[in-house]
């Protein structure tokens, strides 16, 4: 059987979405073959729907932004038009090359969109290695450092504590509480926000929690005084994205603060505020972005500037990050979400080897990966 193509064997380079695969059964249909048929149909599928999905969001996106900014200058969509079809082989890749463009009324050649990061970048500079990140309660055994506010861990209808140490179900209240009076149980997989509870000692239920599944319980952190100013009622979240070159050389790439809203627990990507950072000495810019993609000067809620703010001990929040990637050196781009606490101390909440954010990074300060030659690799098959 002939080796699928990505994208190609399918895709109208002139269509905004993927057409649905068209897969011709051979003469030869051993168990093999038509299991290798599954599998290769089963992707396409797969593949197609992320796409629809992602410039969906793409699109929804860019008609808040032309409602903030004015609309996309024509000149603008077909530059990226021309872009997506001749660089990166498909114009479904455009979407987001749209929005990206209106965010900085401009276009730059470089920029990734993040579906492509997504279906095409991931599998060819990490594969399923990122995935390891998706396991909460093996941060810290990963990355050979105990950065990570860990307290215990369900796994697979056992308990631990933060050594990953055997632990008995009479004992995971005194563990989980013995210096704290609230925590944060994160369950596997979890991401933008969801899938994270906050416990209060008093509302602890064994039970409810071995229902939920997997899970790392970590201690609840007290943040900077210099982000309550901001908003106080969820932890600021500091996203710090590094990248390995090919000559195994590890740099900051993107970095921006994540904010809550009043009354949320802890930030959530379907309300957070998003403001840009100077990657080189961590002052936030004027400007910050609601969910929507509108620009704004100041929190909603608790009306403060962000001029003004610089993340409190940046250098090493920078350090520790760059650090902990020479861990992971099979993952070549990853996510990293900190905190500063109430000591000036960064403190790892979680990180992302695989389906890591890039789209708020390009649009605002990208492109931030041109250096790299993703562009070309919707060229391997």
């Amino acid at each position: 059987m002939q080796e699928s193509k990505p994208y190609k064997t399918y895709n109208n380079k002139n269509s905004s979405y993927c057409e649905p695969p068209r897969t011709r059964l051979k003469t030869r249909t051993s168990k093999e073959n038509i299991k290798l048929l599954f599998k290769q149909c089963s992707k396409k599928l797969l593949d197609y729907r992320y796409h629809q999905i992602s410039n969906t969001i793409a699109r929804k996106a860019l008609i808040e932004i032309e409602k903030d900014r004015g609309q996309l200058e024509p000149r603008l969509k077909k530059r990226a038009d021309e872009y997506a079809i001749e660089i990166l082989g498909w114009k479904g890749f455009s979407p987001w090359l749209h929005t990206y463009s209106a965010l900085a009324r401009d276009f730059k050649e470089g920029w990734i969109p993040d579906n492509y990061y997504g279906r095409v970048v991931i599998q060819q500079i990490q594969g399923s290695y990122g995935q390891i990140s998706f396991l909460k309660p093996l941060s810290n055994k990963l990355l050979n450092k105990k950065v990570c506010p860990e307290v215990a861990s369900f796994i697979n209808g056992f308990w631990f504590d933060h050594n990953l140490r055997p632990i008995k179900n009479t004992q995971v209240y005194d563990v989980i509480f013995k210096n704290t009076n609230q925590v944060i149980c994160k369950l596997d997989q979890s991401y933008q926000g969801r899938g994270i509870f906050r416990i209060e000692k008093e509302d602890f239920n064994l039970e409810q929690i071995e229902k939920k599944g997997n899970c790392v319980i970590q201690k609840f952190i007290e943040q900077h005084p210099i982000f309550d100013e901001l908003i106080s009622e969820a932890v600021a979240t500091i996203r710090i994205t590094t990248v390995i070159d090919s000559k195994n050389e590890i740099s900051v790439r993107a970095c921006y603060l994540r904010l809550g809203r009043i009354n949320d627990t802890h930030v959530k990507s379907t309300n957070h505020i998003r403001v840009p950072l100077d990657i080189q000495n961590g002052k936030l810019y004027n400007v910050g972005y609601l969910s929507n993609w509108k620009s704004i000067n100041h929190h909603p809620d608790s009306k403060a500037r962000f001029n003004h703010i610089t993340i409190p001990n940046y250098q090493d929040c920078v350090s520790l990050v760059l650090n902990l990637h020479k861990e992971m050196p099979m993952v070549q781009s990853i996510g990293w979400d900190l905190s500063v606490d109430k000591d000036s101390t960064p403190v790892l909440m979680e990180w992302n080897g695989y389906s890591n954010d890039i789209k708020f990074s390009e649009a605002i300060q990208g492109p931030c990966f041109k250096d790299l030659g993703w562009e070309k690799f919707s060229l391997k098959k």
